[in-house]
Parts: structure tokens; sequence; C-alpha cells
């Protein structure tokens, strides 16, 4: 687990690497955002490999002080934290990353796949502190997995656990970004708020809806943030594509709760903000499905405390914790 006994003028950055954007904090011992860069994630290597570079060196201009960077990738990493193996919403394959990040800035790079990097966030400071077994949720573009045991993170025998986003829920489903068809991130996550209300619009479901209405002639047009304003509007169509995301959430949470039987299930990532819209119906289906229900415990199912920033907060301590052991050996 991070520790807080970093010395207090060590800082680093901490980038996390969305499918959509790209975040990057300078983070001190604390785990405090100090300051920050965004925008939107490129969509080649080279041009992500700029866009990182760039952000950090925006970062390091107003904090010389800077000492290490950390990535939170939505991709499979190597077990020295280098390489990035592979990455669904990303443009790196087979990529040693960190080398080339650490050729150009001349500082130390760590990768961490972005769930963990979340679930480190927010077992330091977040709403798993002090919890045993646990999993987390992260939800954005996809959904991100990370489960830890005893201050441990769980990352399997070839370093890839936990996909939770890439389980099969609808066999022949909707295409995923991952070569699979069916995952339970397209049908639970930002990206499938937008492919549910074109499904519901394409059938005439609650046509009079302001949804329907305004995007039945361009619904290439919708986004998540559509549909989560009109929700909380009260629209009737823009609840129902909601409601179908907690459904399809409960039923994954209860996957994970007979395979792995977590005390807590954390749900963070870029949609966790809008949590209050879905958690409640996600409990209840996650109670009403798991095997031996209404006779068994399940796990607690709570918001992340750090919101979108828990990766980038996560990362940046693990990137922290490494510079400053360099430096120890130095010394």
């Amino acid at each position: 687990m991070p520790n807080n006994g970093q010395s207090a003028d060590v800082l680093t950055v901490g980038v996390d690497i969305g499918g959509t954007n790209l975040r990057a904090g300078v983070v001190n011992s604390h785990g405090e955002v100090l300051d920050s860069e965004q925008l939107p994630t490129p969509s080649t290597a080279a041009a992500l490999d700029a866009a990182v570079v760039n952000a950090v060196k925006c970062l390091r201009d107003r904090h010389p002080e800077i000492a290490a960077v950390g990535l939170a990738v939505a991709a499979f990493v190597t077990e020295d934290q280098m390489k990035v193996r592979f990455a669904p919403h990303l443009p790196w394959r087979n990529s040693a990353v960190a080398s080339r990040l650490e050729a150009r800035l001349g500082l130390p790079v760590l990768l961490e796949h972005d769930a963990n990097a979340a679930a480190w966030g927010e077992y330091f400071q977040g709403a798993a502190r002090g919890a045993g077994t646990w999993a987390l949720f992260a939800i954005g573009t996809g959904i991100g997995g990370a489960l830890m045991m005893n201050g441990e993170m769980y990352r399997g025998a070839f370093g890839t656990a936990p996909e939770f986003g890439h389980l099969t829920v609808m066999p022949g489903g909707r295409a995923c970004p991952c070569g699979k068809r069916g995952c339970l991130e397209r049908y639970c996550s930002g990206s499938a708020l937008v492919l549910t209300a074109q499904d519901m619009i394409a059938t005439g479901l609650e046509p009079n809806s302001e949804l329907a209405q305004e995007f039945a002639a361009h619904p290439e047009e919708i986004t998540g943030r559509h549909v989560v304003r009109l929700a909380r509007e009260g629209d009737a169509l823009a609840r129902l594509v909601v409601k179908d995301m907690g459904t399809w959430l409960g039923r994954g949470l209860s996957l994970v709760q007979d395979v792995l039987d977590p005390e807590l299930i954390v749900v963070g990532g870029g949609v966790s903000s809008d949590a209050d819209l879905f958690i409640g119906r996600a409990e209840k289906v996650l109670n009403r499905t798991i095997v031996g229900a209404g006779h068994r415990p399940a796990a607690r199912v709570v918001p992340a405390q750090l919101g979108g920033e828990a990766g980038m907060i996560g990362v940046a301590l693990l990137a922290g914790q490494r510079a400053e052991a360099g430096m120890a050996r130095e010394d």
C-alpha cells in the first residue's frame, strides 16, 4: 500500500490516460493534486507519446522539482511496469512506453493499469481505507477492474487480472473494441449510455421524450452527458437508459460477488460522479441475483470518494514511492 512517508518535497506527476481524455496532475506526498492539465486522448501512438510529454513539460515548467511520472493506462502492463502489451481503447501495442518517455523527459516513468492506479488512490485515502478483500469497478469509456486482498493488488499469473469489463454478459451481443462481443462494458459504461439510447430511440420507446425528439434524426450526436443531464431533469427515455445501465452493472457485480466474494465494491471512474442515478438499482440487482440470495451477505456498493482523480493520485503515489526508493539507494 502506498504510504505517506514520502518526503514532503517530493512531487510527482500522475497521468491518467483514458479512452477519451488524458489528465495529468502534480501530486504531493499526501495525495493532494496541486496543479493539472487536460487534453483529448490522441488516436496514434506517436501523438499519444507527444501528448504525455507535453503535458508533463507544462507542469514541470510550473513545478521544476517534479521527481517522477506515473501513467495510469487502460491496458495490459508488463510485470516490470515498463511496457504496454495491449490497450483496447489506446493505440499502444507491445510498446516500451516507459523507456521512450524516460528518454524524452529525463525522469523515471512507471506504468500501472488505470483501475489498479485508481484502487491504490481509493485504498490510500478514499472509500476503501481499511478494507480487506474489495473490488473496484472504474466506469468510464469502458470498465476497468481492480481487486485488492489485505493491502496487496491481485494481478493474476500474467499481470492482466481482473478484466471485469470484458466478462461476456450477452453472447453475440454488441461488438467490443477488445475483439469480443457482448462484453459488460458495452452495456454498462459511458459509451454504453450512448449505445443504449440509440437502440431505444430506434425501437420507438418514449417517442415524446426530449431525448428522443432531440436526437431521433441524428442519434450519432448523442453523448453520455446528454443522457445524464436529461435523466436528472426527469426525461422518461433518459431515465430508462440509466436504469438499464444500473441493471447491467448489478449483473456484473453479481458475477464478481459469486466468484470473489468481496466485502466492498467501489464504483469509480468518470461516470461515478453520477453514481447516485444508478448505484441503488445496481445494488438491488446484485442482492437479488447472487447465488444464495437472501441467505448470505453481499458486498457494500459505494461510490468512489476521489472521483475522476483516483487514478491520477494513485499512480503518482506509486511513482513517488519508486523515486524515493531510488534516492535512498543513491544515498
